[in-house]
Order: C-alpha cells, then structure tokens, then sequence
C-alpha cells in the first residue's frame, strides 16, 4: 500500500505517490483483520494476517473495490485463488473484486 510505494526506490517513485493524492483511502478496522485473518485460516494467503496481500485482498473485499490491480500472481492474480476466493467470500457475504495484473488494462489507441 502507501507505505510499501513510499519505502521503494524505483523509477517513477514520485509520480506513482502524486497519484494516489488523488485516490480515495479505504479504512481498515477490525472487520477488515477479521476478513484478512479468514483468509489465512482457510489458507487462501500466506500469514500472519493483515499484513501483506491478504491486508490488501482483505481491504478490497471488504470495501466492495470492483478491481484489485496487481502484480502479484502467485498469491493473487491466480485462477485457482480466484475459485477458493469466490467460496470464502460468499460465506463471508462479500462481494469478489477482479483481481488484475496491470497489463490487463492496457490497450493500443486505434
């Protein structure tokens, strides 16, 4: 998240932080570490819960994002979480996001 994108030293640093001025800040409470703790004990994500991608999961689930934009296709970005994803969250009553690697979204003007 925002610490993760502050504490990189990359190409474009500054640019990618004066995006996010503009981008709206999801909350995490409790309800969202439970979500995020869910995951881990269903053994959806890798532990400890909240941090990491299950926090980021967690937070888009929870908060409803229509999309999660990742690299990350290990533990994210991957069919097969998808489906285990799907059963978790529909116990939890949440709605999935599209989980998305950046690529995805990009295309060729015509």
């Amino acid at each position: 998240m925002l610490r993760e994108l502050r504490g990189g030293d990359y190409p474009g640093r500054e640019d990618a932080l004066a995006l996010l001025d503009k981008v709206r800040r999801l909350v995490i409470n409790r309800e969202v570490f439970e979500v995020a703790g869910a995951y881990v004990a269903e053994k959806l994500m890798p532990g400890p819960a909240g941090v990491g991608d299950n926090l980021h999961l967690a937070l888009a689930s929870y908060h409803g994002a229509e999309f999660l934009l990742t690299w990350n296709i290990r533990h994210l970005a991957n069919l097969n979480k998808l489906r285990h994803l799907e059963v978790i969250n529909r116990r939890l009553l949440l709605p999935v996001p599209r989980i998305l690697t950046p690529e995805l979204l990009w295309f060729e003007e015509t």
